[in-house]
C-alpha cells in the first residue's frame, strides 16, 4: 500500500507542477510581445524627440534668416541716405560746427548698422570678387594689380553673408 500511495502522491505531485510549467511558458511570449512593445514605444518616442530636435533648429535657423532678410530691406532702403551723408562730409564746407554735425550723424548711422551686424565689404586694394562687387569700370592705374579694386564709387554692404548691396567699383587691367 504504501507504494501505490507513493506512486499517487508523485502522480499528483507531478499533475501539479504540470500547470505551472504551463503558465511559465505561457507568460514567455506574453514577456517578449511586452519586450517588443517597449521597444516599438522606444523607437517612436527617439524619432518624436529627434524630430522635434531638428523642427526646433529648422525655426532658428529660420528665425535668424528672416531677421536678416528684414534688416537686409531696411537697410538697403537707408543706403542712399548714407550716402549722401558721406558726400556731404567730402564737400568743401567752411563751416566746421556744420560738418562735425554731419559727422556725428553719420557715425551714429554706422554705429546703428554694427549693432544690426551690417558691415561694409572691403574693396580699395582688394581681389575683385563678383559675390561681394559690381564692377562698373576697367582702368589702368599705376601701383595697382591687375584684377584688383582701383577705385569704389559706392560702397557695399552685407548681413552675415547676405549682401545687401554689392560694392560699385573700378577694377585694374
Amino acid at each position: 500500500m504504501e507504494n501505490s500511495e507513493s506512486k499517487d502522491l508523485e502522480q499528483n505531485a507531478q499533475t501539479e507542477e504540470a500547470p505551472a510549467e504551463a503558465e511559465v511558458v505561457d507568460e514567455q511570449p506574453a514577456d517578449d510581445k511586452l519586450a517588443a512593445e517597449l521597444a516599438q514605444v522606444k523607437d517612436q518616442l527617439l524619432r518624436t524627440m529627434a524630430e522635434y530636435d531638428n523642427h526646433r533648429k529648422r525655426t532658428a535657423k529660420e528665425k535668424l534668416e528672416l531677421r536678416a532678410d528684414i534688416i537686409s530691406n531696411v537697410v538697403s532702403d537707408f543706403l542712399p541716405v548714407m550716402d549722401n551723408l558721406e558726400r556731404a562730409l567730402q564737400a568743401d564746407c567752411t563751416d566746421e560746427k556744420y560738418k562735425q554735425g554731419v559727422q556725428m550723424i553719420y557715425d551714429s548711422f554706422m554705429e546703428t548698422l554694427k549693432k544690426l551686424g551690417v558691415t561694409e565689404i572691403e574693396s580699395d586694394g582688394a581681389d575683385f570678387d563678383p559675390q561681394l562687387h559690381q564692377a562698373v569700370q576697367r582702368v589702368d592705374e599705376d601701383g595697382v594689380e591687375s584684377g584688383k579694386v582701383a577705385k569704389t564709387f559706392a560702397k557695399g554692404y552685407k548681413i552675415n553673408d547676405k549682401v545687401i548691396r554689392f560694392a560699385m567699383v573700378a577694377v585694374a587691367n
